[in-house]
């Protein structure tokens, strides 16, 4: 990084072709792209202007390079250095085009002709005036105005506490209303009565979808396809709190206790706490279908460990039109479950809980009939048809006469569009955006009178909420002859405040807003 070369006015210009480095930052920091840590830059250009005396320029570049990388990579919204060695054995078995496609969303030629012209007009600028001063003056004015840097008041982080926390004063801190509300979480739980004798049987199906939010929804403008018009209970606002599958099946098949903390997914569960084998001792056979191999980080072995002790459904000689971000075989979700509603047809059981799981939105996914195509691009194609397969598989439910309680709840979102926090596809913060799912319930059976209007919720809920319409229906099944009226199992339904959160990122809602804790930072209002 010498002067010479550049045009730059030599002694006078102490940082020399390194304003090229900061203005760049200054012109990504405008732009919403990266965040700039002021005292870190400053001190950085301190370190380049001490070394700009004769002696030491010849070991400038060697100091200054793997600084302004390392101190680029914490000005960026990318995971941690630790998250990111964390997770480096997953990414390598990513396929070679996935890996392309990710790459490509870092490439905006919006991006490259701001960065073009703010270079040009530093270069250019340096020939008349000191740049060093006008650069460094340059960063402090947009942090100054641009970055809400001081923590957040209280009017924007303490807000009252939903009914869970049992009332009384909201705490004064958003680290202490997180405590508070991990707390008050460990106490709530929901107990699954066993039917009474004679009550009519049914089955229960929880559809596990990955990659599907409603930001999502809205993306691709398939909010207003007809499955979700068959929905007896519609959660508009239910927080699915993880944004990986991993922690997300494990949040929902301990969906009967409330929201534990991110570190203690890990640890074993209470076994009250457990979905299915709290169905099972209710009475229900627990069945497993998946359109997948379950090996990708382990999923498999998180669903053995909630209690989910069944075998799958074969998935010999079911077509795979899908090839995963590892290459491996995405199944068709008609097909998986048409075998589960064909075998189901011939167990003995009474009763049925199945829980099902599908890759076929996730990131990176590729389409054999056009595996040159982006994943990105495909997903409004691969979303219209998994809604048409469900949408057909709850016909054939219907058709078949057997008496059903149907539980869409997807995994988390996409991150379709992305936004400042994060570039599309990637979901280490978990926003709102991400973490909102649509969440609906249909009761299917040819006994089935129903009384009374849907119900579209816009409580705050998450997965007790779940549990507690699935425990009211076993407690009272919707096929009685007095008829169905969906509002009575939403009655007294938990609200739980909205709380997300990643390896290392917290995000709360806050008054009419969200804040977040983000791994290298403390509490601010969420971008």
């Amino acid at each position: 990084m010498q002067t010479r070369g550049f045009g730059w006015r030599g002694a006078s210009d102490r940082l020399g072709a390194w304003n090229l480095y900061f203005a760049a930052k200054a012109a990504l920091f405008a732009l919403g792209l990266i965040d700039l840590h002021l005292v870190e830059n400053l001190a950085f250009a301190a370190l380049l202007f001490a070394m700009a005396a004769p002696r030491a320029r010849p070991v400038r570049p060697w100091i200054g390079v793997p600084v302004a990388i390392a101190l680029l990579y914490y000005d960026s919204r990318l995971p941690g250095i630790s998250r990111a060695f964390s997770q480096a054995g997953l990414v390598a078995s990513f396929s070679g085009s996935y890996l392309l496609e990710l790459a490509g969303r870092f490439f905006s030629w919006k991006v490259i002709a701001v960065l073009v012209v703010a270079l040009a007009a530093t270069f250019a600028i340096s020939r008349f005036i000191r740049m060093d001063v006008v650069v460094m003056a340059a960063m402090v004015v947009l942090v100054s105005t641009m970055r809400p840097d001081a923590p957040p008041s209280s009017t924007d982080v303490v807000v009252a506490m939903a009914p869970s926390t049992g009332g009384g004063p909201a705490p004064a801190t958003p680290d202490a209303r997180l405590a508070a509300f991990f707390q008050s979480e460990a106490k709530r739980n929901v107990s699954f009565p066993r039917p009474a004798d004679g009550s009519p049987p049914f089955d229960v199906i929880f559809l596990h979808v990955c990659s599907l939010s409603w930001d999502d929804l809205e993306a691709t403008g398939l909010a207003s396809h007809p499955l979700f018009a068959r929905f007896d209970i519609v959660l508009k606002r239910f927080n699915s709190v993880s944004t990986y599958s991993g922690p997300a099946v494990i949040r929902l098949l301990r969906g009967a206790c409330g929201q534990p903390a991110h570190p203690a997914l890990y640890n074993p569960a209470a076994p009250q706490c457990l979905l299915m084998p709290d169905l099972q001792q209710a009475g229900l056979e627990t069945q497993l279908a998946l359109n997948h191999d379950g090996h990708f980080d382990g999923f498999m072995d998180y669903v053995r460990g909630q209690g989910v002790s069944a075998t799958p459904v074969s998935l010999k000689g079911i077509e795979a039109p899908q090839r995963a971000f590892d290459d491996s075989r995405v199944y068709d979700d008609k097909a998986v479950l048409a075998r589960w509603l064909q075998d189901r047809g011939r167990s003995p059981a009474r009763r049925v809980a199945l829980y099902y799981n599908t890759l076929s939105l996730h990131d990176g996914n590729r389409l054999l009939t056009n595996p040159s195509v982006k994943s990105s691009t495909t997903y409004k194609a691969r979303l219209a048809d998994l809604l048409d397969d469900l949408d057909k598989f709850m016909g054939e439910l219907e058709a078949s006469g057997r008496r059903t309680v149907v539980v869409l709840v997807p995994e988390h979102g996409a991150a379709l569009r992305g936004d400042s926090a994060q570039i599309a596809g990637l979901r280490e913060v978990p926003t709102p955006a991400i973490t909102l799912v649509p969440v609906a319930v249909r009761v299917i059976g040819p006994d089935v009178h129903r009384v009374g209007d849907a119900v579209v919720s816009d409580e705050e809920t998450s997965f007790l909420a779940l549990s507690h319409i699935v425990a009211a229906m076993l407690a009272r099944p919707p096929f009685s002859a007095d008829g169905f009226r969906a509002a009575d199992y939403v009655a007294g339904m938990p609200v739980t405040p909205f709380v997300a959160e990643g390896e290392n990122d917290v995000v709360m809602s806050a008054g009419k807003g969200y804040v977040a804790r983000h791994e290298r930072e403390g509490w601010k209002p969420l971008r």
